[in-house]
């Protein structure tokens, strides 16, 4: 589907680096949309532009919002909170305000306001700054949305179909499941592999060796050692409750394998290698549902929250709303939430989850 506004969308993004710029530059080639940045880098700002990923520039938070349909917040974690509540003291009330944090769960406690949807898209590379931007880059990437209890309907919908058709797939999840998944994917990895590369050299040095030139598998488990501290310091602090929790247990399954090796446990350490490759395996053979598109349609009230927990539940399930679309009635009392769903064995588990929520839903 593409938007559905009353003429192109109108888009502000706030921070135009790497993912802010690469938003623009998609929404301005996908969707045809009037995007507006703001930075406090002019220099950054004046790239963006002379890319062609903006449309124009303003000089403060409040002129780049203050007529858009949708605002992406994309500025380091440490700036997220004050940036969004910035961003919606200015916006319309009908404009949905997300952002691209790699942290949710502190973000989205600190802003109830019913236009704000936390957003965190899985893509990015490992350089930065809007030179890099891309239009393709957000194209098959899970786009992560933690929408609250209080959450409007509309706005969710919105910016729902905005991703969709940045190339997206938009996916419900809760903050404190997605902090803790992405400790696990993405903040340890960091960790692990600033360890190992600063082990590298520090017993390197102790020996007296020369540092030799590396492998493909340690260049390949260190990529991403020494990440911009800028960034990775704040994101560290924003979800160091869960990160601690992986590290513990990440040294616990060290732990074992160190155990296994002391004692010449050679049982021990053939089974741990090969259940690594099985989980290896299914992780890589994890796909989202895949085939023709059936539309479900359920009868909702319009309430707050309605719409989230509709997605948060079929989210959990592991369900993917390919898209969707809200019909109010006239007298906006209650209304009808179209779903797509990819997959005939996926919609009809998703109609069940739908019935068992209390919604008549029809369609598979």
């Amino acid at each position: 589907m593409s938007w559905a506004g009353a003429g192109p969308p109108k888009i502000a993004v706030i921070g135009v680096g790497l993912i802010g710029g690469s938003i623009a530059l998609a929404a301005r080639e996908r969707l045809g949309a009037d995007v507006v940045g703001y930075d406090t880098s002019p220099p950054a700002l004046a790239a963006a532009l002379a890319r062609g990923a903006l449309d124009r520039t303003a000089a403060t938070i409040a002129d780049a919002v203050r007529d858009r349909d949708v605002v992406f917040v994309a500025v380091p974690v440490g700036r997220l909170s004050e940036t969004v509540g910035a961003a919606l003291a200015a916006a319309p009330e009908d404009c949905v305000v997300s952002d691209v944090g790699s942290t949710k769960r502190a973000v989205v406690a600190a802003h109830d306001d019913p236009r704000f949807v936390g957003g965190h898209p899985l893509a990015g590379a490992e350089t930065s700054g809007v030179e890099h931007a891309r239009a393709d880059l957000f194209e098959g990437a899970t786009w992560y949305l933690t929408p609250a209890p209080n959450t409007s309907g509309m706005p969710y919908e919105r910016l729902h179909r905005v991703l969709r058709q940045l190339g997206a797939r938009p996916t419900a999840i809760d903050p404190d499941t997605h902090d803790a998944i992405l400790a696990t994917i993405s903040h340890l990895p960091h960790v692990v592999a600033n360890v190992l590369v600063s082990q590298a050299a520090h017993a390197l040095s102790e020996e007296d060796e020369r540092l030799p030139a590396t492998g493909p598998s340690f260049r390949d488990a260190t990529r991403v050692a020494g990440a911009s501290s800028a960034i990775w310091t704040d994101i560290y602090i924003s979800n160091r409750v869960a990160l601690a929790t992986q590290i513990e247990q990440a040294m616990a399954r060290l732990g074992a394998v160190r155990d296994a090796l002391i004692a010449g446990d050679e049982a021990a350490l053939t089974s741990w290698n090969e259940a690594a490759a099985i989980d290896r395996r299914r992780l890589l053979e994890a796909q989202l549902a895949g085939g023709p598109l059936f539309e479900l349609r359920a009868s909702v009230p319009n309430r707050p929250g309605v719409i989230a927990q509709l997605a948060l539940e079929l989210g959990r399930s592991g369900v993917n709303i390919t898209d969707m679309a809200l019909y109010p009635a006239a007298d906006m009392s209650e209304g009808v939430v179209a779903l797509w769903i990819a997959g005939e064995d996926e919609a009809r588990r998703a109609q069940d989850l739908v019935r068992r929520l209390g919604f008549p839903v029809t369609g598979v």
